[in-house]
């Protein structure tokens, strides 16, 4: 074990120290100024898209702006925000989490790019629709090869291994608060797992749509609470962050470039900017434009990481002994917010990281499924794999948590180089689509998509949805 885990550490320092922060960085930069900054021109077209009319063709079952949007926040708002933003500061310091901004600013665009290429090229699949970087760099790139390693690539690192990071920080949360073995908790978990993916996308997008708004506003309702009881020490938090990031002592230490590689590695883990899952679930939405899940997830990328991810960065921050704890991961979140508010808030965190992981566990299974389902329809294969993700979601609950952690990262790593490549050569198309709702905005019109007047050629799924809008607006002229 200790010299595979040497292997795999060593795997990880290539591809994040030379590879993957020059690509994520440079990409969010390209789409930022090829989109005209469109993250942040769109925040308010963002909001106001997430309770868009659903647009649902005959035979099809309604999954919701706001159900896709829940699925994509599922597995985002996850062991990330909590362990992830712990272990980041623990390993990169303070600074950690500037970078782990700036890849959320940086990468609202990228979320744009996939997230919108998802809808364009999305399929239907008896009464639902799926699609993502798979089915997207088979139809816009027509290179079916790729899309199977892709799809290879994230039914493992998220149907197995990032399963496996899920159960391992619930299990941690539960035997520190409860004292309750971790396997048992691992037995429990794996049973409620199965309960809903043998259900379908339409019960995962019902059980994401309940629960992940309803943990979101206890998480962060509570650091609040922690921000109001500290709030003179704000100013102090921030130049701690600034100071960690860019500090004198810092370049001399190496410290800016520790806080750099933890704070792109976890964002990248928290957020899922440019990862290629989060499309995943843009596609399976039923609207009028593609563009309108580009700015969704893009939204997505904001509540994750500036909102969720600051808030456990200020719990943690606002401890100023926090390193001489000793603890790491879901621990130290866990005794930093006991400090401000008492011993119940480990109970508080074991069921906030229940809450958060499981419902990222449901989601990530899903990003898993749909990607089988690329490379072969078969009921056989899918149900192996369900009962795949149960296994790896019990083993993970008693694993090392070192181990599963850089076994994650490795995954991430090559799955996320993968879909970079194919957003950027379909970047084109992204940016057509933009133009196109632009204009039908500024005419007043609410946008609908006709790929063929914009030379989009593999849309299969667009003809129906146009129809369907037309026959709703003659009937109620009619």
């Amino acid at each position: 074990m200790t010299v595979m885990q040497g292997i795999i550490d060593s795997v990880n320092n290539i591809l994040w120290t030379y590879v993957l922060i020059a690509v994520l960085l440079g990409a969010g930069v390209y789409f930022t100024v090829a989109t005209r900054f469109v993250q942040f021109r769109y925040l308010k077209e963002m909001v106001k898209v997430l309770g868009d009319k659903t647009v649902v063709p005959d035979g099809m079952k309604s999954i919701s702006s706001f159900k896709s949007f829940s699925i994509g926040a599922a597995t985002r708002i996850g062991t990330g925000n909590l362990a992830g933003v712990a272990v980041a500061i623990v390993i990169g310091g303070p600074g950690a989490v500037f970078w782990m901004w700036i890849v959320a600013l940086l990468g609202g665009a990228t979320s744009f790019i996939e997230s919108t290429l998802a809808q364009v090229y999305k399929v239907r699949d008896g009464n639902a629709y799926r699609g993502g970087p798979a089915y997207y760099i088979e139809k816009g790139l027509n290179k079916r090869w790729l899309g199977i390693v892709f799809a290879v690539l994230i039914a493992i690192t998220f149907g197995l291994i990032f399963n496996s990071v899920q159960s391992n920080t619930i299990s941690l949360a539960f035997e520190s608060a409860f004292g309750i073995d971790r396997l048992i908790v691992g037995g429990i978990v794996t049973v409620l797992t199965g309960l809903i993916i043998f259900g379908g996308v339409h019960r995962i997008a019902s059980f994401s749509s309940v629960i992940v708004p309803i943990m979101a506003v206890l998480y962060i309702s509570i650091a609040l609470v922690v921000i109001a009881m500290n709030f003179t020490q704000i100013p102090a938090v921030f130049m701690t962050i600034i100071n960690s990031a860019f500090g004198f002592e810092q370049a001399l230490g190496g410290g800016i470039g520790a806080a750099i590689m933890q704070g792109v590695r976890r964002g990248l883990f928290s957020n899922e900017a440019g990862m290629g899952s989060a499309p995943n679930a843009a596609a399976t939405a039923n609207v009028s434009h593609p563009a309108k899940q580009g700015f969704i997830q893009t939204l997505g990328v904001y509540v994750d990481t500036l909102i969720v991810c600051s808030a456990t960065a200020f719990i943690i921050l606002v401890n100023t002994d926090y390193q001489a704890s000793g603890l790491e991961g879901i621990e130290l979140l866990q005794s930093s917010l006991s400090a401000q508010v008492g011993d119940w808030a480990g109970i508080f965190i074991a069921a906030a990281i229940f809450m958060f992981a499981f419902s990222s566990i449901i989601g990530s299974y899903y990003y898993g499924e749909t990607n089988i389902e690329f490379i072969r329809k078969n009921k056989t294969a899918l149900n192996v794999y369900r009962v795949l993700t149960m296994g790896l979601v019990m083993f993970g609950s008693y694993a090392s948590l070192g181990m599963v952690w850089s076994m994650a990262d490795v995954f991430m790593a090559l799955m996320t180089l993968i879909n970079i490549i194919g957003i950027v050569l379909l970047s084109g198309i992204a940016i057509k689509v933009l133009k196109d709702y632009e204009a039908q905005r500024l005419q007043g019109l609410d946008p609908i998509f006709k790929p063929k007047s914009l030379g989009i050629e593999n849309t299969e799924c667009w003809d129906e949805v146009r129809e369907t809008i037309e026959k709703d607006a003659d009937e109620k002229v009619s």
